[in-house]
């Protein structure tokens, strides 16, 4: 690729997902918008991922191709790899398993640049199974609240963003679906986020967006994909994917010390009740049970008000809950 200025770099890091590589770089290659760069990973595939990217080393998008020799076990070390190597403005990390519509990056880059204190702007999905079908998921979650904007897009100051959306439960569930600054980026290196296993991802949008402003955009222009992941599945018998949110809702309230009590008390609660429902044995329950305590000073007490709040929503439109408090 010649040594031209970018606005994007497109990063797609890539683990054994020969399957899908191809439909996600065409993805790209078919985006309407196309100043920006791609930088293809591989992190040691044992499938046919290397000579898939090779067909692709000579489309002048392509301005890098990085092959390791040994996998890292981490996504978040590709991120940083693939930053490293960008030049452009705003970074794309497209994983190697979704796609996108061919109008993604042009919404995406023009409501960066129309608002430049923008840290990110995050863009909803169809869900797609391993065979490229739609499923009946939506983890976009909008109501009317969020639909009622007229241009179809949002911006919110990223301490509000953090204590009505981000505080509840990561809203940021795909980062092909996100665009953000590198500059940004830059600014929260050493987070605790990077050496996390299950939930890093959670925390690392909750560290971008107090770097500035946050963007959603409600239209469906990515698809993220779902299909068997082992990790999940480990984090769920081990347990160690809910230490981990509560660690960063722990850190979270720490830096969020006016937040309201009862809303404390309501997340609290749904852990107590989360660890309780866990089918674990009874060593690790109580190990958790003790983290619980540890970081967020959480009691049963807090399960009962959390229980109330969800009974008696229905019936109090006043009452807290998340999708009400929800930006």
């Amino acid at each position: 690729m010649e040594n031209r200025q970018v606005e994007v770099s497109v990063i797609i890091p890539n683990y054994n997902y020969a399957r899908f590589l191809r439909q996600r770089i065409e993805s790209v290659l078919s985006q309407t918008y196309t100043n920006f760069e791609i930088i293809l990973l591989d992190d040691a595939s044992t499938d046919d991922s290397v000579s898939i990217l090779n067909d692709y080393r000579d489309n002048k998008h392509i301005s890098h191709i990085e092959i390791n020799a040994q996998n890292t076990g981490s996504p978040f070390i590709q991120w940083e790899k693939g930053i490293r190597l960008a030049r452009g403005k705003y970074i794309w990390i497209a994983e190697s398993d979704d796609a996108a519509e061919p109008i993604f990056l042009e919404k995406a880059v023009a409501a960066l640049n129309q608002y430049p204190e923008a840290s990110f702007c995050f863009i909803g999905a169809h869900c797609i199974n391993e065979f490229g079908n739609l499923i009946c998921k939506d983890f976009d979650r909008w109501t009317s609240k969020q639909l009622r904007h007229s241009s179809g897009m949002a911006v919110f100051e990223g301490a509000d963003y953090i204590e009505h959306n981000l505080y509840w439960r990561n809203y940021i569930y795909n980062a092909s679906g996100a665009v953000f600054q590198k500059s940004c980026f830059e600014q929260i290196k050493g987070s605790p986020c990077f050496t996390m296993r299950y939930c890093g991802d959670w925390l690392f949008w909750i560290e971008m967006a107090r770097q500035g402003m946050v963007i959603e955009i409600y239209d469906k222009l990515n698809f993220f994909r779902i299909h068997s992941s082992s990790t999940i599945a480990n984090a769920n018998v081990l347990g160690q994917g809910v230490k981990e949110a509560m660690q960063i809702v722990s850190v979270t309230e720490k830096q969020l010390p006016l937040m309201p009590k009862c809303k404390r008390r309501i997340i609290h609660g749904s852990f107590y009740k989360e660890i309780k429902r866990m089918r674990v044995p009874a060593n690790i329950r109580e190990e958790l049970l003790a983290s619980y305590r540890e970081l967020l000073q959480g009691s049963r007490l807090d399960y009962y008000i959390e229980r109330f709040y969800k009974l008696m929503a229905p019936c109090l439109p006043g009452l807290l809950t998340r999708t009400r408090d929800r930006l």
